[in-house]
């Protein structure tokens, strides 16, 4: 290591505070992160690239600065979801730092590692409070039934109104109207249950059927409309 002289020609003054980091909340202990190896933690974070064209939602599962577990889920721009198949196989067994250095393929998603790092690395993590945090495999648990993401798409315009097209409990089918054609209610489908039922060998037909639901007071409507057609 170089120095220059002039502060080379200084005299010594002896450091009197040396206390180390604050303590952080990391899977319900209190711990003074040095290195990347003392980082634990599942938590969440949200990306969006330069033109703002789309969205990630990012989730990791860190134990001991190893990323175990990450869900890629994005919205908004058919590239990315190719970045995001990519950027699930770079992220798992990489440390926190490499994953934060590394191209992740998509701004979104870079921008969501980002956001997740800070999370991490200041002890705001889901998991901050949780003795010995959650297992391996949370994250696909977060999906629920159907291993599918939750969508919430709707249209608007102000000559036709509100279009309701994917909420959580998935593809809007129909949506119900009252006599002031206000919506009351929708039928929907929920694709990954539907998905699950054709491969199990039931018919098309009959797996939607099953994988339908309504909700609100959509049998009560006066009229009820395809949201995609009319």
């Amino acid at each position: 290591m170089n120095y220059t002289n002039e502060l080379e020609n200084q005299c010594y003054v002896k450091k009197g505070a040396n206390h180390g980091p604050s303590p952080i909340p990391e899977e319900g202990k209190w711990i003074k992160a040095k290195e990347i190896k003392d980082i634990s933690g599942l938590t969440h974070g949200i990306g969006w690239c330069a033109p703002q064209q789309g969205a990630c939602k990012l989730t990791l599962n860190i134990k001991e600065g190893i990323i175990q577990e990450a869900l890629v889920e994005t919205i908004g721009c058919s590239g990315m979801t190719h970045s995001a198949a990519m950027a699930g196989e770079i992220l798992i067994g990489k440390t926190l730092l490499e994953a934060l250095n590394t191209d992740l393929v998509c701004d979104a998603i870079n921008t969501a590692m980002r956001e997740l790092f800070l999370q991490i690395v200041y002890g705001r993590t889901q998991t901050a409070f949780s003795e010995g945090g959650l297992p391996i495999g949370a994250g696909l648990e977060d999906l629920g039934k159907g291993h599918t993401s939750q969508v919430g798409t709707i249209y608007s315009s102000n000559l036709k109104g509100p279009r309701y097209l994917n909420l959580a409990e998935g593809y809007i089918v129909e949506i119900g109207l009252d006599s002031e054609d206000q919506i009351i209610g929708y039928k929907y489908v929920h694709i990954g249950k539907m998905m699950e039922y054709i491969k199990s060998g039931i018919e098309a037909l009959e797996a939607i059927e099953k994988a339908s639901g309504i909700y609100g007071r959509f049998d009560e409507a006066i009229k009820k409309i395809d949201p995609r057609e009319q």
